[in-house]
């Protein structure tokens, strides 16, 4: 929103000054995003009268003139303007005024002395081209300084408004806020003085009440298109903005601006019988104003005649009921369209409009019939004519509600006290209606404000007008106590903690992600899919963090990064038998070397079982299984699930190779993904006595077929419960001569140990014949 700080002024003028005024409005909620001058800085510039005008001697395109500036001396000024000509008023700048780029002197001119200079408005900053002299009103001064003249000591401000604040999308919106903000009454409008004079109207029905409430218009017989636009309104819409187009069309801008009311007019001999505001019909089509042809659709509101439609309600008029040069009678339209009707179709149809901005947001439907009548009153003052019939259909407008409001809440929100007569005066000043009954408040929004809902919404509203400078920061008080923690649940500290400790990075990436990520990585064909997403590439739920991981990944490779290791937690997202479901997940990777470059370890790069151990070191001391099972983001045979007590909690493996080419990724990348639920409980530790005696090692070799997994052997084994067994693990593997095909060797460590004795050789050789024996019950023959 861009306006006219002059124009602002005119209705509400506190004391401050252009920064200060600036600044109370962004502190107000109502972010200025600039703030420019109309004009650059210059002086000794005023209105000037051509009294006469000469031929130069010596100069085909040049004149001589004598210029009255106001004073008893009449000034002698060559000029080469085409456009001078005597009786004109038009800017001059007197001998040592500064003008953009340069400085005025007296100067001889092939001879004949110039004390000053005619400026146009490009001479003074105003326009980037200009052609001849800027020709003043008939009225302008004379000796009047020009910045005085044209205002032009202005600025033009740009408000950045949220979309809840609609009601500041005018001057008189504007105005109004500054004057709750100050205190400074409020500039009432200029009464409407008109009268109707003829009985020319025009009938309207409303088909779709709900969608348009309130619908008026009236007939204007007799205009003159061909009126000059005053200068003071061009002088506005141009500091707004808006170009000047015709008289018409300029006043329509004009209350749009002042009063945030879109208005339209129809040429009112090109419309065939009444006007209807109905749903558009199917198979009609409808010629715009900006030449483009829309097929409308059901759920489109038009205004219609008896024929065709003949505007797009709330977006843009048709063209084949515009005013034009021979337009002589209009119906001037003014309505209030619900804004979820009209929320939506300009974006459908690939563009905007002033009109569509606002009812997109809500106008204020008292004010309706206020605008219409102000628009008619400039028509009739610029444009002559007669003032016809109203026509005004009104059905159920939007109620405003009551909203309570408690003091005591107040005061817990905002942190201070404040007493409930400020608190009335500044809601007062907001135009709302207050009835105060003890510690309570009920309080009755206007009209324009379709923001306010709740109870926050007004405690908003007075920490606006009060200031939020105003509002000290106050220490927090309370109660500090340690919450307690369930042994066996991992907080989400400790998963991070034992991450990073294994040197991983922790990232956080979009919820929304690309739905190829979700095709290629997932296999996920039934997939979140966002309705109004913020980007071609973020239109779907992840189901998964790898795809940000990796996109995360590719980023530091383009940044030379050699070895990446990368987590997330974060949700996750899924579409299940109708309804969505939403799981937490964490996710790691790992790329490049397994450790970090040192002069003591030969470099390798990270492979499966690297990021196996990481996977073991967060669940420890619980035990997991690993089945391999294949998954689309990883390589064949280099996958598995990853179980725990028999339930599969996530995945690891390689990414497969075609991934790894399609985004343009040189080397393996291991990837894990598990589920948080499955982390963050675990079992308690049972405290053990420790063991005074030695430990004692046994090692047993066996030969199974290929098929059978190291860790189905320990299962087996742990799950005997042996007597005095302590530990086992694998250390060896082996293949090839005197094992046989098919076949392969597995060799177990077994430590063996009592907590009250040392252990004998035949306690010793019974706990390894039981290991034996279950071995041998799964197939495994022992190796000599």
């Amino acid at each position: 929103m861009q306006f006219s700080e002059s124009w602002l002024r005119s209705f509400v003028n506190p004391l401050l000054s252009s920064k200060e005024l600036v600044h109370l409005l962004t502190m107000a909620g109502l972010e200025v995003e600039a703030i420019d001058a109309v004009a650059p800085a210059f002086e000794k510039v005023v209105v000037a009268q051509v009294l006469t005008k000469d031929k130069h001697a010596d100069a085909d395109r040049l004149n001589v003139l004598t210029v009255d500036i106001g004073q008893a001396e009449l000034l002698s000024i060559v000029c080469g303007a085409q456009n001078v000509k005597v009786g004109m008023k038009a800017p001059c700048a007197l001998v040592g005024a500064k003008l953009p780029g340069m400085e005025i002197k007296q100067v001889k001119v092939r001879g004949v002395p110039s004390f000053g200079m005619m400026c146009s408005a490009k001479e003074l900053g105003l326009t980037e081209e200009s052609q001849g002299l800027l020709e003043l009103a008939v009225d302008a001064v004379v000796g009047q300084n020009i910045r005085e003249h044209l205002d032009l000591d202005d600025h033009r401000i740009t408000l950045k408004l949220t979309p809840n604040r609609s009601d500041c999308l005018s001057l008189y919106g504007i105005a109004r806020e500054v004057s709750a903000l100050t205190g400074l009454p409020l500039q009432a409008l200029p009464p409407v003085a008109f009268k109707q004079s003829c009985d020319r109207g025009c009938k309207v029905r409303v088909a779709a009440s709900a969608a348009c409430p309130r619908y008026a218009g009236r007939v204007i017989a007799g205009v003159n298109v061909k009126s000059a636009t005053p200068a003071w309104m061009v002088q506005r819409l141009e500091r707004c903005g808006l170009r000047s187009i015709s008289a018409l069309v300029d006043v329509t801008n004009y209350v749009l601006l002042e009063l945030g009311q879109p208005l339209h007019a129809f040429d009112l001999n090109k419309l065939n019988g009444d006007i209807e505001v109905r749903f558009a019909r199917v198979g009609e089509s409808l010629k715009l104003l900006n030449e483009q042809v829309v097929n409308l659709q059901e759920d489109m509101l038009v205004i219609a005649d008896d024929k065709q439609p003949i505007a797009l309600a709330g977006v843009m008029g048709g063209a084949d009921s515009a005013v034009d040069g021979a337009t002589t009678d209009i119906f001037l339209e003014s309505a209030f369209f619900v804004p979820s009707v009209i929320i939506g179709k300009s974006r459908r149809l690939g563009f905007g409009s002033d009109s569509s901005f606002r009812f997109e947001r809500g106008v204020d439907f008292a004010a309706t019939k206020e605008a219409l009548d102000r628009a008619t009153q400039l028509i009739l003052n610029i444009c002559g004519g007669q003032a016809g019939v109203l026509s005004e259909v009104l059905s159920e407008l939007p109620v405003r509600n009551p909203v309570k409001l408690r003091l005591p809440r107040i005061g817990r929100v905002l942190g201070m006290a404040l007493g409930a007569e400020e608190i009335a005066q500044m809601l007062l000043r907001l135009g709302m209606v207050v009835q105060q009954k003890g510690d309570e408040f009920s309080v009755t929004p206007p009209s324009y404000r379709f923001d306010i809902a709740i109870e926050e919404d007004l405690i908003e509203e007075i920490a606006r007008v009060h200031g939020y400078e105003r509002i000290q920061a106050m220490p927090p008080q309370a109660r500090m106590t340690m919450l307690s923690l369930a042994e066996a649940q991992r907080p989400l500290a400790k998963l991070r903690q034992v991450l990073t400790l294994r040197d991983f990075q922790e990232a956080i990436t979009y919820t929304f992600v690309d739905a190829e990520w979700e095709r290629d990585l997932c296999g996920n064909t039934s997939q979140v899919v966002l309705k109004n997403p913020i980007a071609s590439q973020m239109s779907v739920m992840r189901s998964s963090l790898l795809g940000g991981l990796l996109a995360v990944l590719r980023s530091n490779l383009a940044r030379k990064e050699s070895r990446v290791r990368l987590f997330e937690i974060g949700a996750c997202f899924s579409a299940e038998a109708g309804s969505y479901i939403q799981y937490e997940c964490v996710t790691g990777l790992a790329y490049g070397t397994a450790l970090p470059e040192q002069w003591g370890v030969v470099a390798r790069n990270v492979d499966f079982y690297d990021v196996k151990a990481d996977i073991e070191a967060l669940f420890a001391p619980v035990r997991l299984n690993f089945l391999a099972s294949p998954h689309p983001a990883s390589h064949p045979g280099r996958s598995a699930q990853v179980l725990l007590d028999g339930q599969k909690v996530g995945w690891i493996g390689e990414l497969h190779p075609k991934w790894l080419q399609q985004y343009g990724i040189l080397q393996v990348v291991v990837w894990f993904e598990v589920e948080l639920d499955a982390l963050v409980s675990s079992k308690v530790p049972r405290a053990c006595e420790i063991s005074k005696f030695p430990r004692v090692r046994r090692d047993l070799a066996v030969v199974v077929d290929e098929s059978v997994t190291a860790q189905s052997l320990l299962d087996v084994m742990l799950d005997s419960n042996t007597s005095y067994v302590a530990e086992i693990t694998l250390f060896d593997l082996y293949r090839g001569k005197g094992v046989g095909d098919g076949k392969k060797s597995l060799a177990f460590r077994v430590l063996l140990q009592d907590t009250q004795k040392t252990l004998i050789d035949s306690e010793i050789e019974l706990s390894v014949a039981r290991l034996t024996a279950v071995l041998q019950q799964h197939g495994a023959q022992v190796r000599i």
